[in-house]
């Protein structure tokens, strides 16, 4: 896990959402037992995170 998803991750988790890793190796974040999204395991497209940060965003996280 680089850098920019582990700080993301430690900031999710503290509003509120669940992050755990999937068998693929992705990372789904959940909010109230609903997945919201799932986190690349290594962003190699460079419009991953930010469109990852977009859907987050209307499900209500504060970056």
């Amino acid at each position: 896990m680089n850098k920019d998803l582990r700080d993301l991750v430690k900031k999710l988790t503290k509003q509120g959402f669940e992050v755990g890793q999937t068998k693929s190796g992705h990372y789904a974040v959940r909010k109230n037992g609903a997945r919201v999204a799932t986190l690349p395991g290594s962003p190699s497209d460079h419009r991953a995170m930010a469109n990852v940060l977009a859907v987050l965003k209307r499900a209500g996280f504060k970056p």
